[in-house]
C-alpha cells in the first residue's frame, strides 16, 4: 500500500494591520504533494496581491499588502491532508504622524475671549466613534462648546474661551479594530485675577499708611509684572494713582496722608495681557498724634560701686508713630525728685557708693514723651560679693630645667566682679598638700614658677581673686626640664591682602582673616567702634590666624573694626579697618509732571527710601517719545528730586522714567503711566499784500542762508535750518536721499517767514544721508543741500 500524506504543521490564524504583509503556511510529509488554496469555500487560482509558493514540504500563501478583500477563511488541500485558518485585517483609527506630533508636543495657546477650534482628521475602518474628554469627563455641546464629527475628522470648538478651559484634553477614536487616544493641552492666557485679599493695614500713623496684600491666586497664565496702587479720599469720586511696586513686593507705603483723614485703597495686578480687577480696602483712617504708653518697670541687670545697668521692654502701646527713644530718670530711695540720666540707654554712672537708687523710663515718639513707668526695684551702688569664675585656657607656655612659665585668660563670667589678682599654687604628684608659689597674688595672666628640680613632675593650679573671695581653680600637670620656647613679641602680619576699607553689599557675608605671630601664644580681641562685637559675629582663632565672620551683613554693621593682639606681658599690636555696608537702592516713588513754564515740563518724584542711609545716592532721568520707543537719558547724577526738560516738540507724546543709583547698581524704575503732550496752537498771521503800481515785484526763490552739514550722536536731536527769500513767498519741500519728508511723522518741519527748519527726533543710523530743501514759486525754483553724519554714543 502507498503511504499516506499527513500534516507536519497546520495553518494558523493571522491578525494583521491593514497595509502590512501577511502569510499563511503549512508543512506536509511528502514533497510530491500539489496543493490547492481556497478562500471562503472558493478555489483560488489568482488574486490581486496574493502569491502561492511551494518550497519542498512547505506551502505558503503570501499577501504583500493586506487589504479588506484579503480578510476571510482560507483552506489548503493536497493529497490526503486538509487544513484551514482565518486572516483578520485590522484597520484601527490612525492620525497623520506629523500632525500628531505637533498636537501633542506643543500646547495650544489662546487669549481669553477668543474662539478655539481643534480639528483632528483620521483614517480607519468605519464606523469610528470620536469622543472629547476633559478631566476624564466627556464633553458635550452647550452654549460655548460644540463637538462635530464626520467620517474623516472630528472638531472641538469653543466660542469664547476663558481660564477655566485650561487643562488637559483627550481625543478617543474607537472602532472594531482598536482605540487611539490623543492627549492635548490647551492654555488660555488672560489678565490676572485681583490680588488676594483682604488688604491688610500694616501701619497707620499721622505721617504714613502702609498696606499689604497677597499675590493673585491666578496670574492669567503670564507672570505678574507689577502692582498698581490707587487711593480715594472718603467723600470724593476720583481715584489717585500713588505708584507701582514690582511683582516681588506686595506692600506699599504712602506718606501723602492728612492727619485723621479717611481713605480707601485699591490694588491691581498687571501682566502682559493687562490689569486685573481691583482689590479694594475698607475705610482706613490716618491716626492723629498720640504719645506712647508707659513701659514696664526697669529691671536691674548688674550693679557696682559706681555703675548700675538696667533694661526694660518697649511699651505695649506705641502711640501713632514709631518710638524714637527713651528718657531714663533716677532718684535716691526715699526722695521725691527724679533726675535725668544722660548716658542712655542702659548704663547709669556717677553714682555714690553705698546709696540705694530707683529708676524709671518714659518712651518718646513724634507726638512727645509718654507716661513714665513705675519705679524699678531699689538697687545699691556697690560691688557684688560673689567670687569670680574659673580662669580660662591655663597652659604651660615654656619651661626649663628649674622653672615653668604659665599663661591663662581671665574668667569668662565674672558676674560684675573685678579680678584683683591670681593665686598660683603647686604640689608634687606624690603629695596631697598645696603650697603657694608666691607671697602676693599675680597681677597679670602669666607667671613663672622657679626653684624646681630637673625632670620634676608636679600639679599647678590658678584661681582668680575678687572681693567675694577666690574663684574655682583650674589645674594642669607640668614637668620641669623641657627646652625653653623662644619668646616672640605679638605682631599682626598685615599685607596687601588685608584691606583697610571694605564695601560690602547687604546680605553678603563679612569675612576678614588676619594672620599673626607671637610666643607665648597671644590673646586676640575684636572690637567694633571700640565696643564688643554684636552677638551675630563669630570669631575663630587657630593656627596663627584670627577670622571675623558675619554671615549676612546688615546696614548697622557699618563702622570701624579693630583687632588687638596681646601676650599679657605688656606687648600689644593693633589694626583697624573700615566697613561700609551698602545695597542697591529702593525705587523712587510716584512721578509728577507740571508745565510751570510754557513749552517745558518739570518732572518731580518721591525720593527713594534708600536716601535715609545712602550718602552716595543719585538719580537718572530718562524719556522716550512713544510707548515702545527707546529710552534716552535726560539727566544723570541728579542729587535732588526735580528736573526741568525744555526741548519739547509740540504734539509729541513723552514718557518719563526715574532710576535711583549708587555704587552697587540701579533700582527698579519708576515710570509715568500716561503720556505728556503740549498742545501748541499756531498763531495765525494775516499779511496784507502791498499794492505796487507799475513795477513787477516778483522774484525767483533764493537762499539767503544755505543749509549746513551736521555730525550728531545717536539718540540726540538734529536741527537743520536755512533762510529763503523770493516773491511770491516760496513753497518749501524737504527731501532725504530724494524722498519727500512732508508726511513722515519722524520729522518736524516749520517755516516762519522764510526761516525754514527741519527737526530729526532721536536720530538713528538710518537717518544718515543727504538732505535737500526745495524752494519754489511761480517765477522759479532753488535748492540747497547738506549731509547728516551719525556717530555712535560710545
Amino acid at each position: 500500500s502507498v503511504p499516506r500524506c499527513y500534516l507536519n504543521k497546520q495553518l494558523a490564524t493571522v491578525r494583521v494591520l491593514k497595509g502590512d504583509p501577511a502569510e499563511l503556511s503549512c508543512t506536509v510529509s511528502k514533497d510530491n504533494v500539489t496543493g490547492t488554496w481556497f478562500k471562503d469555500g472558493l478555489k483560488l487560482t489568482s488574486m490581486d496581491g496574493v502569491i502561492f509558493e511551494k518550497k519542498g514540504l512547505v506551502h505558503k500563501l503570501i499577501i504583500n499588502k493586506a487589504e479588506d478583500i484579503h480578510a476571510g477563511k482560507y483552506r489548503f488541500e493536497g493529497g490526503d491532508v486538509k487544513t484551514e485558518a482565518s486572516i483578520f485585517v485590522e484597520d484601527p483609527p490612525q492620525v497623520d504622524k506629523v500632525l500628531l506630533k505637533n498636537l501633542t508636543s506643543v500646547p495650544t495657546v489662546a487669549k481669553a475671549g477668543e474662539g478655539v477650534k481643534l480639528r483632528i482628521p483620521f483614517e480607519g475602518r468605519g464606523p469610528i466613534r470620536a469622543a472629547w474628554l476633559k478631566d476624564r469627563m466627556e464633553l458635550g455641546d452647550d452654549t460655548r462648546i460644540r463637538v462635530d464629527k464626520t467620517d474623516t475628522c472630528t472638531t472641538l470648538s469653543i466660542s469664547s474661551c476663558n481660564r477655566r478651559d485650561c487643562g488637559d484634553y483627550k481625543v478617543r477614536l474607537k472602532n472594531d479594530s482598536g482605540v487611539l487616544e490623543i492627549n492635548l493641552k490647551l492654555v488660555v492666557i488672560d489678565k490676572p485675577q485681583p490680588p488676594a485679599g483682604p488688604i491688610k493695614i500694616v501701619e497707620s500713623s499721622t505721617n504714613n499708611i502702609t498696606i499689604q496684600w497677597k499675590p493673585p491666586k491666578d496670574d492669567g497664565g503670564k507672570p505678574v509684572q507689577r502692582y498698581l496702587v490707587e487711593r480715594q479720599q472718603v467723600g470724593r469720586n476720583d481715584w489717585e494713582t500713588l505708584g507701582e511696586t514690582p511683582r516681588s513686593c506686595t506692600s506699599f507705603t504712602t506718606s501723602k496722608v492728612e492727619e485723621e483723614m479717611s481713605y480707601y485703597f485699591r490694588v491691581r495686578a498687571m501682566n502682559a495681557e493687562g490689569a486685573s480687577d481691583a482689590l479694594e480696602s475698607g475705610e482706613v483712617k490716618a491716626a492723629g498724634k498720640a504719645s506712647p504708653g508707659a513701659p514696664d518697670p526697669p529691671e536691674i541687670i548688674s550693679a557696682s560701686k559706681d555703675t548700675i545697668t538696667i533694661s526694660w521692654k518697649a511699651p505695649s502701646k506705641t502711640g501713632t508713630s514709631q518710638i524714637m527713644g527713651y528718657i531714663v530718670q533716677k532718684r535716691k530711695k526715699g526722695t521725691v525728685t527724679w533726675l535725668p540720666v544722660t548716658n542712655v540707654p542702659v548704663k547709669v554712672t556717677s553714682l555714690k557708693k553705698g546709696v540705694q537708687y530707683e529708676f524709671r523710663v518714659a518712651a518718646v515718639n513724634a507726638a512727645g514723651t509718654g507716661q513714665p513707668s513705675d519705679p524699678s526695684e531699689p538697687a545699691f551702688a556697690r560691688d557684688p560679693t560673689k567670687s569670680p569664675g574659673q580662669v580660662q585656657d591655663l597652659k604651660v607656655s615654656s619651661s626649663d630645667s628649674t622653672s615653668v612659665t604659665l599663661t591663662w585668660n581671665k574668667p569668662e563670667v565674672q558676674d560684675g566682679n573685678d579680678v584683683k589678682g591670681y593665686e598660683v599654687e603647686m604640689r608634687p604628684c606624690t603629695s596631697l598638700s598645696w603650697t603657694k608659689c608666691f607671697t602676693l597674688p599675680a597681677e597679670s595672666t602669666w607667671c613663672r614658677v622657679q626653684g624646681l628640680q630637673a625632670r620634676q613632675k608636679l600639679l599647678l593650679r590658678v584661681r582668680a581673686l575678687g572681693d567675694g573671695g577666690p574663684g574655682e581653680a583650674a589645674e594642669l600637670e607640668a614637668c620641669a626640664g623641657a627646652a625653653a620656647a623662644a619668646v616672640v613679641s605679638p605682631r599682626l602680619l598685615i599685607d596687601d591682602t588685608v584691606k583697610s576699607f571694605l564695601v560690602i553689599k547687604a546680605g553678603n557675608p563679612i569675612r576678614v582673616k588676619i594672620p599673626f605671630e607671637g610666643s607665648p601664644e597671644p590673646v586676640v580681641t575684636w572690637l567694633k567702634d571700640g565696643l564688643p562685637l554684636p552677638s551675630r559675629a563669630a570669631v575663630s582663632t587657630e593656627d596663627g590666624s584670627s577670622q571675623l565672620l558675619l554671615r549676612a551683613a546688615e546696614l548697622s554693621d557699618s563702622g570701624t573694626y579693630t583687632v588687638e593682639l596681646g601676650d599679657g606681658l605688656g606687648r600689644r599690636d593693633t589694626f583697624s579697618f573700615q566697613v561700609q555696608i551698602s545695597d542697591i537702592p529702593q525705587p523712587p516713588g510716584a512721578i509728577r509732571l507740571e508745565e510751570n513754564v510754557p513749552n517745558t515740563v518739570t518732572v518731580t518724584w518721591e525720593p527713594s527710601a534708600s536716601e535715609q542711609w545712602e550718602k552716595n545716592l543719585y538719580y537718572t532721568l530718562l524719556k522716550r517719545e512713544s510707548q515702545k520707543g527707546l529710552w534716552h537719558v535726560l539727566g544723570d547724577l541728579i542729587y535732588n528730586n526735580k528736573f526741568t526738560f525744555t526741548r519739547l516738540v509740540p504734539g509729541r507724546d513723552y514718557y518719563f522714567r526715574v532710576v535711583a543709583k549708587n555704587d552697587l547698581g540701579a533700582s527698579d524704575p519708576s515710570e509715568t503711566v500716561q503720556p505728556w503732550r503740549i498742545w501748541k496752537k499756531k498763531a495765525e498771521f494775516r499779511v496784507k499784500a502791498q499794492k505796487y503800481r507799475g513795477v513787477n515785484q516778483n522774484q525767483p526763490p533764493r537762499f539767503l542762508v544755505p543749509l549746513k552739514s551736521h555730525v550728531v550722536v545717536t539718540g540726540s536731536e538734529c536741527h537743520m535750518s536755512c533762510a529763503v527769500g523770493g516773491h511770491p513767498p516760496p513753497k518749501i519741500t524737504w527731501y532725504k536721499d530724494s524722498r519727500d519728508l512732508s508726511r513722515d511723522p519722524n520729522y518736524f518741519c516749520t517755516n516762519d517767514f522764510g526761516v525754514c527748519s527741519l527737526v530729526v527726533l532721536g536720530v538713528t543710523k538710518q537717518d544718515e544721508g543727504e538732505y535737500m530743501v526745495e524752494a519754489s514759486n511761480e517765477v522759479g525754483r532753488a535748492f540747497s543741500k547738506a549731509f547728516l553724519a551719525i556717530k555712535g554714543n560710545s
